[in-house]
C-alpha cells in the first residue's frame, strides 16, 4: 500500500501532517494517520471541500527558510501545462498540470521548482482566487 507524506492546509488556514493511504481526487473526503500520533491512533477523516490544498512532501519539516522559485528552468523540458494558481489568501503557486479543469473540485500540479520540498500538490479550485495556463 502506497504512504504519502502530506502536508493539508486548511482553508482557514489550519495546517495537519500525516500520511494517507485512500487519497482520491475524485472522492469526497480521505483519511491521515497525523504525524507524531501514537501508533494505535485512529486516522482521522479529511473532507476535500475543507481544504486549500494537499502538499505531497517529500519531507514534513522541508526548509522553512527556502522560498521556491516561480520560474521553470529554460534549459529542461516541461512536461504538461504550465500553470499559475493564486490561492484566496494570496499565496502563488507555479508549476504544470496535466488536469486542470475549472469545473472539477480541484487538481495537480507539479512545482517548477525542482529543489521544492513539494513532491506534488492537489489544489483545490474553490479555494483560489485566479488560475492561469501559461
Amino acid at each position: 500500500m502506497l504512504q504519502n507524506k502530506i502536508v493539508i492546509r486548511y482553508a482557514d488556514g489550519r495546517l495537519l501532517k500525516g500520511i494517507t493511504t485512500d487519497f482520491f481526487p475524485n472522492k469526497e473526503s480521505f483519511h491521515v494517520s497525523l504525524a507524531g500520533a501514537a501508533p494505535e491512533s485512529k486516522p482521522r477523516e479529511i473532507r476535500i471541500p475543507d481544504l486549500k490544498a494537499i502538499f505531497f512532501v517529500k519531507e514534513f519539516d522541508g526548509n522553512p527558510d527556502y522560498d521556491d522559485r516561480k520560474e521553470f528552468d529554460p534549459g529542461k523540458p516541461v512536461i504538461g501545462r504550465k500553470i499559475s494558481v493564486v490561492f484566496k489568501d494570496g499565496e502563488l503557486m507555479v508549476g504544470t498540470t496535466s488536469g486542470y479543469q475549472p469545473d472539477r473540485t480541484g487538481f495537480f500540479i507539479n512545482p517548477a521548482d525542482p529543489k521544492s520540498n513539494i513532491e506534488r500538490c492537489f489544489v483545490v479550485t474553490k479555494a483560489t482566487s485566479d488560475v492561469k495556463l501559461m
